[in-house]
């Protein structure tokens, strides 16, 4: 998997469930084939896309900025 594919398909499932997702929902759900994701990727889209990794129950809990996320 590259970055893009990565990417693109973490926006598609954030975009569509607005109250965000765990790492373990997002692996799960989209099917991702790692056991923990690429902090360099994750950087990168928390800089371009607005992701965002707030506190939750159940752990850290991914979400995009709306006002960021454009692309």
């Amino acid at each position: 998997m590259r970055y893009v594919e990565f990417r693109d398909s973490i926006r598609s499932y954030l975009r569509s469930h607005r109250e965000g997702a765990t790492w373990k929902e997002l692996k799960t759900k989209i099917g991702l084939p790692y056991d923990i994701p690429c902090p360099t990727w994750v950087h990168r889209m928390e800089s371009e896309n607005g992701l965002a990794r707030v506190s939750g129950t159940g752990g850290k809990v991914w979400k995009l900025h709306p006002r960021k996320d454009r692309r």
